[in-house]
This record gives C-alpha cells, structure tokens and sequence, in this order.
C-alpha cells in the first residue's frame, strides 16, 4: 500500500504530532507498506521524509506552531502528489494552513482519512475562531472519509470546529524502547517531562507544591528534562533536552512521573512512556489525562492547578502499586487502527501485492 502522511507541523522542532507521524511510518514501514511523510522543514531526518521547507512560529491553543502555509508550500504539496501517486492519504491536523491544509485541498480523487490531534476550551476566544474557519472550509470536510482522535476531547473539539463525527485511536509508541531494568534510588525520583517555559505545561504548580512534598515524603531527587530555563531548587536536576534513548533511561530511574499540566492537553505521550517505563504517574485531572490512566493502577491525578493536592498524590503514589503494562499504546496494537481507518476510505488494494 502507498501511504501518504503529512505532518502540518515542522520536523525540525520535536513535537507530540511529529512524534506520531514519524512513529507511525515506522511502524508501516515495518510491515512493508510504501510510505512517504511530508512536512514543513529545512531537512528531512529519513530518505522517506520530503520537507516543504522553513516555517512560521504561530501561537495557538497555549503553544507555538511552527507551520508553512504559503505558495510554495502549496507547489511542493501538488509535485508530492503527483510524484509519490499515494493510495491514500493520512492527515494530521487536516485543516491547518500548513502542508495538511494544502493536502486536503489538492487530494482529488485520493481517499483521505484525517487526524485530528486538537483539544480546545470551547469557551475560549481561538475556539470561536476554529469554528468560524470550519463553517468557512465545509466543502473541504466532504473530502475526509474516514477522522480518528487519540482522544474523546481531541473527537469533541473536532465535532465542534469541523463537524467530524472520529473514531478514538489513541496515540502510540514502541513500548520496546522503555521497557528495561529499572534504577531504583536510595531517595524517591521525581520527574517533570516537558518544555520548562511553557506555561500549560504546569512547571509552577509542580515548584510550588515542593515544601508539601518535602513534607510529606522527605529528601527526594526531581529530574527536569526539557529545553528552557531550570528553577533553583535544591532537588533539581535539570537535563535539558535529551535524544530519546536517554529519555527512556531517565523515565526508568523515575519513581513518579509528575505531569501537572494546565490546559491544551488532547492526550498525554508522557503519561505513556512513563507508564512503559515502569514508573507510576500523577497528572492534573485533565480530561485528556484522565483518559489515559482510566482502569491504571499506577496512575492518579489531583485538581488542576493544586500544589497541595499534587504533592498528596505523589505522596500517595510512591506506596501504591506500579503500573500495568502499555502494551495498549503499543504501535503493534494503535497501528492496526489505522489500517482498518485506510481500508474503510475506499483504498484499493496495491496491484504489486504490497498491501
């Protein structure tokens, strides 16, 4: 099968949506699908991947999108098309003014199945905006056959701005690659996984919950790992960004994972790789999060934005049971999701066998 993904978001800043659409060609390439990614970008980190060159940071939904949205994006769009021929389209982010954008525009007669990844406050002012652009960019949802979303508020937002009715496929990783034999210290790890500076991300609730937390639990070691400026707490270690193998090796010395994230969360990839690194997670009770530690032993959460309840559960935690397997976010599992989302939009099957 000739699968073609595109990524509305640049590959040259790791992203939750990056990290998907890379994790997914992958896995299809695995099992010997032809696959070719597109995405805005200066480089492409595989022979596989074509980039639509730079992009253009845009705040949106408490982050910064970096996107390219322009003619040429729009020119290299329609000579991938024409070039790579796929048999179907998978989208990230479909309506985004980026490569996916462009995609959806210029599909034709290509079936498209569509992710979307956004959870927005319905409440808030960009929300109003979202869903003027969906009333806008309706001839365009007629072109998805089939939507998914990692989650039930990502499929919410998605029913409001474009009105999508997606199938839940939650996001995924290769458990493999944090699985191993964990670290255990002669004090409780801590650890916060994120970018340090951005605010949704929570890092002041967590800096503000540390007197409790030496309190309840006594001497302990917090590993920050993420880009952006390290607080001067003396149980602080920052590690700054870290490639992904030595972010599993840190994940396996971690005996709690502390996710108090505040807002514009649609899943939770930290929760996940925590949990496949065999560490117990505390995450604010976003919607999002709680959907992904439902039925977790080694999960809990506590009130969004309470220090004092953050440092109870972490507390709590460190004498509770560990966490059950994560097989569930297995690529080998999400992926056949996917492939059943691509055979219902009407792809025909390849003529040389391959899919």
């Amino acid at each position: 099968m000739r699968i073609g993904l595109v990524c509305p978001y640049s590959l040259d800043v790791p992203g939750g949506v990056q990290q998907q659409v890379l994790g997914l060609a992958d896995w299809l390439q695995e099992r010997g699908h032809q696959v070719s990614v597109l995405a805005p970008g200066r480089s492409a980190p595989q022979p596989w991947v074509r980039v639509t060159g730079a992009a253009v940071p845009v705040r949106w939904n408490g982050s910064t999108a970096r996107i390219a949205g322009g003619g040429l994006t729009a020119r290299r769009v329609r000579r991938w098309l024409a070039e790579f021929r796929p048999q179907v389209l998978h989208l990230h982010e479909p309506f985004t003014p980026s490569a996916a954008g462009w995609a959806l525009a210029l599909a034709g007669a290509t079936p498209v199945v569509a992710t979307c990844h956004a959870a927005v406050d319905q409440a808030a002012r960009q929300a109003a905006v979202a869903r003027a652009a969906g009333r806008l960019l309706t001839p365009l949802h007629r072109r998805i056959r089939v939507a998914t979303a990692p989650s039930s508020v990502a499929a919410a937002t998605a029913r409001a701005h474009w009105g999508l009715d997606p199938r839940i496929v939650p996001n995924a990783i290769d458990t493999g690659r944090y699985a191993g034999p964990r670290v255990p210290g002669e004090r409780p790890r801590l650890s916060f996984l994120g970018r340090l500076d951005e605010p949704r991300k929570g890092l002041p609730v967590l800096l503000a919950a540390l007197p409790e937390l030496r309190r309840r639990i006594g001497a302990f070691e917090l590993q920050l790992i993420g880009p952006g400026h390290a607080p001067n707490a003396p149980e602080s270690r920052p590690f700054g960004r870290v490639d992904e193998a030595t972010k599993a090796a840190l994940l396996r010395r971690t005996d709690v994972l502390i996710a108090p994230n505040t807002s514009g969360e649609s899943f939770g990839i930290v929760l996940i790789e925590a949990l496949a690194a065999g560490a117990r997670v505390v995450a604010s009770d976003l919607p999002a999060f709680a959907d992904v530690l439902a039925d977790e032993p080694g999960g809990r959460t506590f009130t969004t934005g309470d220090p004092a309840a953050l440092a109870r559960a972490v507390a709590e935690s460190l004498t509770g049971p560990g966490p059950r397997p994560a097989d569930r976010f297995d690529w080998d599992r999400v992926g056949k999701d996917f492939l059943t989302a691509y055979a219902d939009s009407g792809i025909r099957r390849d003529p040389t066998g391959s899919g």
